[in-house]
C-alpha cells in the first residue's frame, strides 16, 4: 500500500496589495487636503448675527490687541500692508481678504487695515467673527 503525501497548499491571505492600497490612499488624502494656517495669537473675535463661513483661499491678515499686523505669520508695518496685499493678489491669490482681529482693537486700526486692502485691489474684504469657519 502506498501512501501519497498531500501537497502543502498555502491557504494564507496575501495582504501586501492591501498595504499598498492604504499607502496610496494616504498619499492621495495628504496631497488633496488644504490646510488653513491660523496664527497662534490670543484673539477674542467679535460676534455677528450675519456671520458666514470664509473661503479657505482668502488672504488672511491678523490684527492683534496691540495693533500689530501679520500676513502669513510674518509681522508687517501698517504702511507695508497695501503693497504686500497687492503683491499677493498679483501672485495669483483670490481677491478675497479676511481680517482676523481682536474685539478690543480700536475701530480706527481696523478701518485702516480694511481700507489698505481695498486700495490694494481686493474685491471682497471681510472681518472674522466668532462663527467664522474655514
Amino acid at each position: 500500500m502506498r501512501y501519497f503525501r498531500k501537497k502543502n497548499t498555502n491557504t494564507g491571505v496575501d495582504i501586501s496589495p492591501l498595504i499598498d492600497m492604504v499607502f496610496i490612499l494616504l498619499i492621495f488624502f495628504m496631497v488633496s487636503t488644504t490646510f488653513v494656517k491660523d496664527m497662534k495669537i490670543d484673539i477674542e473675535r467679535p460676534g455677528a448675527a450675519s456671520a458666514s463661513p470664509a473661503s479657505t483661499k482668502s488672504i488672511r491678515i491678523h490684527l492683534d490687541r496691540t495693533g500689530n499686523l501679520y500676513i502669513e505669520g510674518q509681522p508687517i508695518k501698517p504702511w507695508m500692508l497695501q503693497s504686500r496685499v497687492r503683491d499677493l493678489l498679483k501672485g495669483g491669490a483670490s481677491g478675497q481678504v479676511l481680517v482676523i482681529t481682536d474685539r478690543l482693537v480700536p475701530a480706527e486700526k481696523l478701518v485702516e487695515a480694511v481700507d489698505q486692502c481695498r486700495l490694494a485691489g481686493a474685491t471682497d474684504v471681510g472681518v472674522a467673527t466668532e462663527k467664522e469657519a474655514g
